[in-house]
């Protein structure tokens, strides 16, 4: 069975209605793809929507479709919200945002931590990049990407989270490895640091929210690195 060509739609998905498409996707499905009326494809718009529609009128930058049927999907397994100190290299933000969003995280809020060093926030261009990440892994949800935001603030946003981990690089604080710390099933806060890695003060305040300290294996790892191991055993066994 021939699978159709997913895109993204960012606005109300109804049966019955008719929606137009933005001007890029409108040309990759005209220019590239070949398609015109008549021909099916399917919509989501990252909150769970799934539909099924078929192309009313098709030009260059021009596309109109129309909705036949509208399936929702719920969730699933349990949610990541992964909370990382990004770089200044915006290159590697957009790799982290994109292998991200492919593993299923649910929230990605960048910290600005003390050893945190200037980031080129991109909003459109960050959020183009999770849209692709949702398409190619054809997942219904698109994470929630957050401004920019104190640690503080974020402890207190996810406080409510049953399992809450950060991973640091300080000595002498016990650390477990993840493999045997992380629980299955339970939704989780995890905190990863910058490239000078959290401080001491930062560890404190997160333990006293808290947070378990978490070892992520003898070697040093990038931020993005970091986050993206942690990502991908948390959705191996949470929603494997």
């Amino acid at each position: 069975m021939v699978q159709l060509p997913r895109f993204f739609y960012d606005g109300s998905l109804i049966a019955n209605t008719t929606v137009s498409l933005e001007a890029d996707t409108a040309k990759h499905i005209w220019q590239v793809l070949r398609m015109d009326a008549g021909d099916k494809i399917l919509l989501t718009d990252g909150k769970g929507h799934l539909v099924e529609g078929n192309i009313y009128s098709a030009e260059r930058h021009k596309c109109s479709v129309n909705i036949e049927k509208v399936v929702f999907q719920k969730r699933p397994g349990s949610l990541l919200h992964l909370c990382v100190g990004f770089t200044k290299n915006n290159s590697r933000n957009e790799w982290l945002l994109e292998k991200a969003t492919e593993f299923g995280a649910c929230t990605i809020a960048p910290l600005a931590l003390h050893r945190s060093e200037k980031v080129h926030v991109r909003p459109d261009r960050w959020m183009k990049i999770l849209q692709s990440a949702v398409l190619q892994s054809q997942q219904p949800y698109l994470p929630v990407l957050t401004d920019i935001m104190p640690l503080q603030k974020a402890l207190k946003q996810f406080s409510a989270t049953p399992q809450k981990l950060i991973a640091h690089c300080i000595q002498g604080d016990n650390k477990k490895p993840l493999m045997e710390m992380l629980k299955p099933g339970v939704d989780t806060l995890m905190l990863i640091g910058p490239e000078g890695d959290f401080d001491a003060e930062e560890v404190n305040l997160c333990l006293e929210h808290g947070c378990t300290p978490v070892s992520l294996g003898e070697q040093r790892l990038r931020t993005e690195t970091a986050a993206m191991m942690v990502a991908a055993y948390f959705n191996v066994i949470s929603n494997g």
